[in-house]
């Protein structure tokens, strides 16, 4: 008899179950999803927009009255509530952009900082975009390292969170993560 083979590839961290999946990240029911934020916390086009519009005008109106006195920091992240969406809250992760420097490093201290935000308010079904891929230029095995091993350093330890699902958009991202994912394996 032959062992079932996983619909999405997995990964378990201490306690915790790592998927890739490709999904719309607005649609899944879990506690929260993460946004990789701009440091206005304008919800914007793309991702932002479908955010804004599946969630509704309260998000952003809370994130305008978090933003109020001026931008969040680079590597900085906050919690929102999800409006109408599955979720009950979403992580707003002002990450670094293509070309800075050190976007390795700061892309660990942001996965840091949306884990803590996580912890805080009881999370434990968690999910997360190809971090900084995408739009703002980060390229995808370099989000896919980064993010694997900031959830290794955390889940390691102790945590409440459960469920971690890294939704992915396009067959590239996808093997660059699986890539990142076996490394650890």
């Amino acid at each position: 008899m032959e062992a079932a083979v996983a619909a999405h590839p997995e990964l378990v961290i201490n306690q915790t179950v790592v998927r890739l999946v490709r999904e719309d990240i607005t649609e899944l029911e879990v506690d929260a999803v993460v946004f990789y934020a701009q440091p206005d916390l304008a919800l914007g086009s793309g991702f932002g927009g479908a955010i804004g519009v599946r969630g509704g005008a309260s998000i952003q109106k809370e994130l305008n009255e978090l933003v109020g006195e001026g931008p969040i920091a680079t590597c900085e992240a906050v919690v929102s509530g999800a409006g109408k969406l599955n979720a009950e809250f979403i992580i707003h992760a002002v990450g670094p952009r293509f070309r800075e420097d050190d976007i390795e490093g700061k892309l660990l201290e942001t996965m840091k900082n949306v884990l803590q935000r996580a912890e805080e308010k009881g999370v434990v079904s968690l999910a997360f975009p190809a971090m900084g891929a995408g739009y703002y230029g980060i390229p995808a095995p370099v989000s896919g390292k980064v993010m694997f091993e900031a959830l290794k350093g955390h889940l390691s330890g102790e945590t409440g969170i459960r469920d971690v699902r890294i939704c992915l958009l396009d067959a590239p991202q996808f093997k660059a993560f699986e890539s990142a994912m076996a490394a650890l394996s």
